[in-house]
């Protein structure tokens, strides 16, 4: 066989094996590899506060692709279609699992496996909204920040592997980078009952706030400089299962820069519980 025949049988072995790597790579970076070139659709709710809000914040904060609002019959009819991604307020859904009485911020990609549910569909980002039900009204001024952390990850997961995989990981390196520089306010409501004043005095230094939910909202709706702010999120009624999240926003940039969650217990209870309060004094 000559060596010209051999080169060429060898450069179409190396392209076939080529072909069939790309056919079979199901990483979560190169499945959100067309991100920022699809439309991503924001799914209308039925509520007309909720979706008022979503579509303001749309038009605000959406900034790194094509968007469209269509309702949830729409959703239904598009959801088979890899020709777009869904922002959708779904009940019970953390990487892929059951998490009963919240409701999520979900991004998701549309393709053919929609038509077994969106449990099927591949999950971009889940993050927590407000308890399900009525809400505290609080969601409605920490939306805007919670998709601009959608969009934040999702592009440094299109780039990286590690942070696809490591979502909680990846917010929270936010905060064990800048929260020495910043003034951090709890809310009262926001921190566990099981956790008691000798906790707070032992955890929290003169830059950790414990103040009224109405003063912590003022401080990130004002956009204060160097300021961190508490949300959490956790079901009305806890039940087998239940889990509390924990956020803290930074009120100057609106980045979500902590996110922990524990499952709530009669020992932990819902909000900022001691381990909360053991991270935060450790990038202090």
């Amino acid at each position: 066989m000559s060596m010209k025949r051999i080169l060429v049988l060898s450069a179409a072995a190396l392209l076939s094996l080529a072909a069939h790597a790309q056919g079979t790579v199901t990483t979560r970076s190169y499945k959100l590899a067309d991100f920022t070139d699809k439309v991503t659709q924001v799914v209308l709710t039925g509520n007309e506060v909720l979706d008022a809000s979503l579509r303001q914040e749309a038009v605000n904060r959406w900034t790194v692709s094509a968007f469209e609002l269509c309702t949830a019959a729409e959703f239904e009819t598009l959801k088979t279609s890899p020709d777009y991604y869904f922002l959708l307020a779904a009940e019970s859904r953390f990487k892929g699992e059951v998490n009963p009485g919240i409701v999520f911020l979900t991004l998701v990609k549309g393709g053919p496996e929609a038509k077994e549910g969106i449990a099927a569909m591949h999950e971009v980002i889940s993050l927590p909204l407000a308890a399900a039900g009525n809400g505290s009204g609080r969601e409605y001024l920490y939306l805007g920040a919670l998709i601009k952390a959608i969009q934040e990850f999702t592009l440094a997961a299109m780039e990286s592997e590690k942070v696809a995989y490591a979502m909680e990981n990846w917010f929270n390196a936010r905060y064990a980078r800048t929260s020495k520089m910043k003034t951090i306010y709890l809310s009262r409501d926001d921190i566990s009952e099981k956790v008691d004043q000798k906790d707070l005095d032992k955890y929290l230094d003169k830059d950790c706030h414990v103040c009224e939910e109405d003063e912590a909202d003022e401080q990130f709706a004002q956009g204060t400089y160097q300021a961190v702010v508490s949300y959490v999120v956790a079901p009305e009624q806890a039940e087998k299962g239940s889990y509390s999240y924990q956020l803290l926003f930074e009120a100057d940039t609106h980045e979500l820069c902590y996110l922990h969650r524990h499952k709530i217990t009669p020992r932990l209870g819902a909000g900022f519980c001691l381990d909360d309060l053991k991270r935060i004094a450790q990038g202090r």
